[in-house]
């Protein structure tokens, strides 16, 4: 807590120099939707959530929940910045006998529920802050959505029943990346209008620069957007952000780089970490 913008663009920078090693040495990763929501994720954990690895069972922290679990590796790299395990455990990702699997699990210190199966997170972190509700906690729900995860009929009937309830204490951020595992989302199952679709069913929606530190932090820190109306954030963003080869580009989604490319990623990303360092 108490980052500048500019410290927290630093550790985004550190973050995906991380991302990237971790991810060559597990040989597996999504990549691109990984590097696309990891700016979200350090301002959540550095800026936002009541969250720490000392309070872990703290009746009133804030709960967060990955729905677009398959870019687990993002959120591996941010909670161990932030202490919840030790950063070499990183080294076991996708081993045989690893919790660091390709998917959230309960069995890593830090994650709340396991994700995966796309279309339920929505639902889980519902159901958590009607709970919250009901046991009159002063915690609050985030969970991150995929784009193209709202092909999944489960997002509106949870949708639905959160404006029902009331459920100001919901935060739902939509990773809106605009590609998904085989095309552009607006060619497999268009969602569009989001936003409209999501007033309709009685939310608060706002619009946000997913990469954009400063917007993200005052935007998230400025929930919900009405009492009394769960809140959707539709944060804009690029698959693959800080490495130029990958940006936009659908064969990144899950891909490894191969040596040369790794190389070439590095150096760029460890320029921008100088550039943001001097």
């Amino acid at each position: 807590m108490g980052y500048s913008d500019r410290k927290l663009e630093q550790i985004s920078a550190r973050m995906r120099l991380d991302l990237l090693r971790y991810i060559k040495l597990a040989g597996a990763g999504h990549t691109g939707g990984d590097l696309s929501c990891i700016d979200i994720l350090n301002v959540l954990y550095n800026d936002v959530l009541n969250v720490s690895p000392g309070a872990i069972d703290d009746a009133d922290r804030d709960r967060y929940i990955q729905s677009k679990g398959h870019s687990v590796e993002a959120l591996y790299v941010v909670l161990a910045s932030k202490g919840f395990f030790p950063e070499s455990d990183l080294e076991t990702i996708g081993r045989y006998r690893s919790h660091y699997v390709g998917h959230p699990t309960r069995k890593v210190n830090g994650i709340e529920f396991n994700t995966g199966a796309l279309g339920h997170g929505l639902s889980i972190s519902a159901g958590i802050a009607l709970a919250g509700k009901m046991d009159k906690r002063s915690y609050r729900v985030f969970t991150m959505l995929g784009d193209g995860e709202l092909a999944e009929g489960s997002n509106w009937e949870a949708a639905m029943f959160a404006a029902h309830n009331r459920l100001d204490n919901l935060v739902a951020i939509l990773d809106h990346n605009n590609l998904q595992i085989t095309d552009k989302y607006s060619r497999v199952c268009n969602p569009s209008p989001i936003d409209e679709k999501f007033k309709s069913f009685g939310w608060g929606v706002t619009n946000v620069d997913g990469h954009n530190i400063k917007d993200l932090r005052r935007v998230l820190s400025n929930v919900p957007l009405s009492e009394g109306l769960p809140t959707l954030i539709i944060a804009d963003t690029v698959k693959g952000r800080g490495v130029s080869f990958m940006e936009n580009v659908l064969k990144w989604h899950h891909g490894v780089p191969d040596d040369a490319q790794y190389e070439a990623a590095l150096k760029e990303l460890e320029e921008r970490l100088s550039e943001l360092s001097a």
